[in-house]
């Protein structure tokens, strides 16, 4: 990050990118660096409640998917399909285990401000997951008390689902507190990536009629976040502008302190990077050392561009993301952000 030409700020930045079989196909610095996905293993978190049955017994729909696995920017539309959510599973906001936070989205918080608006736990970034945990608790025959509890009964197969996602030892993962008051996994970077590039590579054409149940709910996951991707952040959002523009052709998310992890569907392009086969999928996990999101969207942006993942129309989406503009209080441009992204191939040799 420069200040005129001084450098005021240099971000330490890992990445790793892997197929669907766990190739790592490229990586920067520290590809196997242990990560706490944050949010970004939401899709994972879902994939638990989506195999409880709780999406049939309860009605949930795919938007409804879709705001399991994202985090979103308290909008009206974010709160009320919360709030449709906890009815269709009858439980009410009291007994969401999430606090309400000031949103993501400044319109939104101006919005409260001016009303002077106190948000509940349906106003979490979270709510949608923690609404799916509450409805995948009942579907399991759990008490919806303490369903965040690392401990119940939910959480035991969350952290299995996890494990079996990431292809690791269930005591390979590590377990933290989240902001949300739920546990949230940590493991090494290409995990990450690996969970994505499976989920992406469940959403081939030939993967729509699988037999294996997995296999069907991880499209079903890839579909409802590419499908409605105003649920899994909102309004000028990344993760939404990201999965609007490529329509449908991967799926991003987002996770605090830093992290990022992108699913690319199978396609040609991925088999020329080095997936293995046309029906494998790409996954792309970064990690900003920082924790700075800034920093993290703009290089999120330059890898599709450094791996040449969509057109340029589809990368220019993301332009004010990629070189987001240095100003001070004036409107006067103070300086710039520098990507530099020097990759090695050790599965392509």
């Amino acid at each position: 990050m420069y200040r005129g030409e001084s450098i005021e700020n240099t971000h330490r930045v890992h990445v790793a990118v892997v197929d669907a079989d766990g190739r790592l196909l490229f990586a920067a610095d520290d590809a196997t660096r242990m990560t706490l996905a944050r949010s970004a293993a939401k899709p994972a978190q879902a994939l638990a409640v989506l195999e409880t049955g709780a999406l049939e017994r309860f009605g949930f729909d795919e938007a409804d998917l879709a705001l399991m696995c994202g985090s979103h920017s308290s909008e009206p539309r974010h709160i009320e399909r919360t709030r449709q959510m906890l009815a269709k599973a009858q439980a009410g906001e009291d007994d969401l285990r999430c606090g309400g936070h000031a949103p993501l989205s400044d319109e939104v918080w101006r919005d409260w401000i001016r009303r002077d608006f106190v948000p509940g736990g349906v106003c979490s970034n979270c709510s949608g997951k923690h609404a799916g945990m509450l409805a995948g608790a009942q579907a399991i025959g759990a008490a919806i008390r303490n369903y965040h509890f690392p401990d119940h009964p939910l959480q035991v197969r969350v952290r299995e689902t996890v494990a079996s996602l990431c292809e690791l030892p269930e005591d390979d993962v590590e377990w933290a507190i989240d902001g949300c008051n739920l546990p949230t996994p940590a493991f090494p970077l290409d995990r990450l990536a690996r969970m994505y590039a499976r989920i992406a590579a469940a959403a081939a054409p030939d993967a729509v009629n699988a037999d294996n149940p997995r296999t069907l709910a991880l499209g079903r996951i890839y579909r409802a976040m590419s499908s409605y991707p105003d649920m899994v952040g909102g309004e000028g959002r990344f993760c939404t502008l990201l999965m609007q523009a490529f329509d449908g052709a991967l799926i991003g998310k987002v996770g605090a302190d830093g992290s990022y992890a992108i699913g690319v569907r199978p396609s040609a392009h991925t088999e020329r990077l080095g997936a293995d086969g046309v029906h494998r999928g790409l996954g792309i996990a970064v990690k900003v050392e920082d924790g700075n999101i800034g920093v993290l969207y703009a290089v999120v942006a330059e890898l599709l561009a450094f791996l040449d993942i969509g057109t340029q129309t589809q990368r220019d989406a993301l332009d004010e993301f990629r070189a987001p503009s240095q100003r001070n209080t004036m409107g006067v441009d103070t300086g710039r952000l520098e990507v530099r992204i020097e990759m090695a191939a050790p599965a392509l040799g």
